[in-house]
């Protein structure tokens, strides 16, 4: 453990997370104890109906489909989700219709959406303006409505729409929110996680413009 002394000059360094693979033990000052960081994921995260771990998917199944998520860490502190080779930064919205607990009713579908300030990780300064830090939205939507089938994993479950920052900020109503009748107005067509990166580098050409 470093002296109190030299906390200051540690404190000013960003941690460098490294992608673990699983297999890392839990250990008591370097003796093992029979458990793993795969058995931590297991326990913490198995419910992926549950809206924090929903989220988190979505971001991941947004990834994959734009070719980002096959490396690297997710920055949970991150002023926005994804970023593209081009610099093009995507913010991750989801919902779903069947939630883990017991619903007398499947749940009313809208997405927040409200400007941030952003917090910079590498400063630990947060800025004074107030705005939405990405130039295009994916709304994650978990379409399906059967409970007793309801899966996160089954791609052919969900539905994407895809909209440039430039619109929501145009809105004259709600900028907190929007409802999925709302958001349909504006995209008038969901699409496929097929049909996803061609949506996203349609919205992308279109905020170039």
């Amino acid at each position: 453990m470093p002296a109190r002394r030299d906390f200051a000059q540690l404190a000013v360094i960003r941690l460098a997370i490294k992608r673990k693979e699983g297999t890392e033990p839990f250990h008591l000052n370097g003796e093992a104890l029979g458990f793993d960081l795969l058995s931590f994921w297991r326990w913490s995260t198995s419910d992926l109906a549950n809206n924090a771990t929903r989220g988190i998917v979505a971001e991941y199944i947004v990834a994959r489909a734009l070719g980002l998520g096959e490396g690297g860490v997710r920055d949970g502190w991150a002023a926005f989700d994804l970023e593209t080779p081009s610099g093009i930064k995507i913010e991750v919205k989801s919902a779903a219709y069947v939630q883990s607990w017991h619903q007398k009713q499947l749940s009313s579908i809208a997405f927040v959406t409200p400007k941030t300030r952003a917090w910079d990780a590498e400063t630990n300064i947060q800025s004074h303006e107030s705005k939405r830090q990405a130039d295009i939205y994916v709304f994650a939507l978990l379409a399906h409505t059967d409970k007793a089938t309801i899966d996160p994993l089954n791609l052919g479950q969900w539905r994407f729409y895809v909209l440039p920052t430039t619109v929501l900020d145009a809105r004259k109503r709600s900028q907190h929110s929007i409802t999925l009748k709302s958001l349909e107005g504006l995209c008038p067509r969901a699409v496929t996680y097929a049909e996803l990166p061609k949506a996203v580098e349609n919205c992308i050409g279109k905020e170039l413009t």
